[in-house]
């Protein structure tokens, strides 16, 4: 085999300081050595060919950003800065970098050589990955990765058992650079995550690669593995290659018996870590920690075959999968109430049954359009980590006379036995109007509604209804043991507006230094949660045409051109409603349950 060129050979004293001992390996743009200090301790260096780096590899002042980045960063599970300085070596110019040593082997090396056995394993290695990973993103300018690979994650054994460590910083940017900064040339595309196809990088960037080096030490493969080779015969950008094989469904091929301590919970795990909608993933690496460690649980959609011939009339049941409450910004005195006086007592039956406390049927969630109801929905049903089921009114439609009455039975029957079941029905007031109003086929689908409704608790369902006009359900379905929980969703409060816009702007890039979210909140007084969201949007549908980070004066411009959604007549419309739901003719329950055998209303 040809021997592998390189610029410094053994025995070169450099600055005075470092002598080569051993070339290890040759980049595209730098050459790894270990050196020995005067100080008789040994070290890596890193030396770079200023000629072959990328003009996005140095900040504004020409300072090479992965040695700016080491200087400044100090984390057991990171490699450690000692020194740094420039070279002038056989006419050429380069620039160097010196790295405290570790004693041990990268993890490609090491999977090269045993293969991975043992889920405790992958967990070991991957937990100091991610333990430094948090560290980087949640710098005051967090610095995002860019290139969490085998071959940079060092195994550090010097200890009693293996440590990882991040290495090799030549992708790393910082979170609020522009996006032109990014560079992909000479990356391994299948370890990157496809917002990174269009420079778009951010921590769920880095926990894609996180997801995709576990698959990796699990099934000894890539996720969606593409050969290059193929790409370039098909003269099909590898970008475009990855992302179309990217929209097939993720496989899994059959470890149970090559892993000793599989577990089903291990799939969601990674399933979540390479969500293709950066939303969808772990949206922190101390979150995917947890998930790790069984803190919390992971749980992803899961469609269940329906029974029966083809299924018909069957609704499939789903995990509900997600950030639950910690997705929606503010409401938090009403979070704490519904988790208090709701899902604790569905997520504790012994102690409901020791003081005769009966699980509630249902829900109304009830307010002015816009104000996220549907989705604050969604969110109680992800608390839960129950099945659940979201219904519009045109799943239960039916051309034909009483079927509508036999999908809304079909829908509790599968709920009942999927029990603990949520069933999230969508804008109710058209599925159940009041009935001296209704046509004649749906006064026998409000019957049938009630029907089932009655001490659907009892067996494990509960019902989320919404709507606009809560005025003009039928007044059976609000009693007392139906929807007997009544919530009001206002349009965002102060606080909520501002916690809006933070969340919002959170995951995409912005310019975090000039937004004033206190001064959002103050513009958007009267705006509803989508409007806010249509705001952020827009502005970002703009930026990414240009690939540049949202501003302050791109939002209060986009602000004074958009009109609240909601008229203000509708808002006082319905503080009248809550009103007289609280202390009129229809009272609004308590949240959470009843006691005994409480009379109807």
């Amino acid at each position: 085999m040809e021997q592998q060129q390189h610029t410094l050979q053994k025995s070169f004293v450099l600055d005075d300081k470092y002598t080569v001992l051993l070339f290890i390996k040759k980049g595209s743009n730098a050459e790894t050595y270990r050196v020995k200090g005067t100080d008789n301790k040994l070290y890596f260096l890193k030396l770079f060919n200023y000629a072959k780096l990328h003009r996005t590899a140095f900040d504004s002042e020409s300072n090479l950003l992965e040695i700016e980045f080491l200087k400044m960063v100090k984390h057991p599970n990171i490699v450690s800065y000692k020194d740094s300085g420039e070279l002038i070596y056989e006419n050429k110019k380069y620039g160097y970098l010196v790295l405290n040593f570790i004693p041990g082997e990268t993890l490609a090396e090491r999977i090269a050589r045993e293969p991975i056995t043992s889920w405790y394993d992958v967990k070991q290695f991957m937990s100091g990955v991610l333990q430094g990973l948090d560290y980087l993103h949640n710098l005051p300018n967090p610095i995002i990765h860019n290139e969490i690979t085998p071959q940079n994650i060092m195994l550090d054994l010097s200890g009693e058992s293996p440590k990882s460590i991040i290495i090799d910083f030549g992708y790393a940017r910082s979170f609020h650079q522009s996006t032109k900064s990014y560079n992909r040339e000479g990356l391994n595309l299948n370890y990157v995550a496809s917002e990174c196809f269009n420079n778009l990088y951010s921590p769920q960037s880095d926990l894609f690669s996180v997801g995709a080096v576990m698959y990796h030490l699990l099934f000894g493969m890539l996720p969606w593995f593409k050969e290059m080779s193929t790409f370039q015969a098909n003269r099909i950008k590898p970008e475009d290659a990855i992302s179309e094989k990217r929209k097939t469904p993720l496989t899994f091929p059959n470890i149970s018996e090559k892993i000793a301590d599989f577990d089903e919970s291990i799939l969601n795990i990674i399933t979540k870590a390479l969500q293709t909608d950066p939303d969808n993933r772990f949206q922190s690496a101390n979150e995917f920690l947890k998930a790790m460690n069984d803190e919390i649980k992971t749980e992803q959609t899961v469609q269940k075959t329906p029974s029966g011939e083809n299924g018909k009339g069957k609704i499939p049941a789903q995990k509900a999968a997600g950030r639950g409450f910690d997705a929606i910004a503010g409401m938090q005195q009403l979070k704490d109430q519904l988790k208090n006086d709701v899902i604790d007592l569905i997520n504790d039956p012994e102690g409901a049954a020791m003081y005769n406390i009966a699980m509630p049927n249902g829900m109304l969630l009830y307010g002015p359009p816009g104000c996220g109801k549907t989705f604050f929905s969604e969110k109680f049903a992800e608390e839960t980590l129950f099945n659940y089921r979201y219904v519009n009114p045109s799943e239960l439609g039916s051309i034909y006379i009483h079927g509508s009455q036999g999908k809304i039975r079909a829908l509790f029957d599968e709920a009942r036995k999927n029990a603990p079941f949520i069933i999230c029905l969508d804008e109710v007031s058209s599925i159940f109007p009041k009935r001296r109003d209704a046509r004649e086929h749906q006064v026998g689908e409000v019957d049938e509604f009630l029907t089932q409704l009655n001490n659907c608790g009892k067996e494990g369902v509960f019902v989320i209804a919404t709507t606009n006009f809560p005025d003009n359900i039928d007044e059976a379905v609000l009693r007392t043991g139906r929807l007997e929980i009544k919530i009001y969703v206002p349009p965002p409060d102060y606080d909520a507006r501002k916690a809006l816009f933070e969340m919002y702007l959170k995951e995409i890039p912005n310019d975090s230094f000039s937004i004033d979210y206190e001064k959002l909140s103050k513009l958007t007084e009267n705006y509803v949660s989508s409007d806010i969201k249509s705001i952020v949007d827009v502005v970002a549908r703009n930026c990414r045409k240009n690939r540049i980070r949202v501003t302050m004066e791109m939002l209060t411009e986009k602000i004074k051109n958009t009109i609240p959604s909601v008229k203000i007549s509708t808002i006082e419309e319905h503080e009248e409603i809550r009103k007289r739901f609280e202390s009129g003719g229809t009272k609004r329950k308590r949240i959470g349950f009843r006691i005994g055998n409480a009379d109807d209303e």
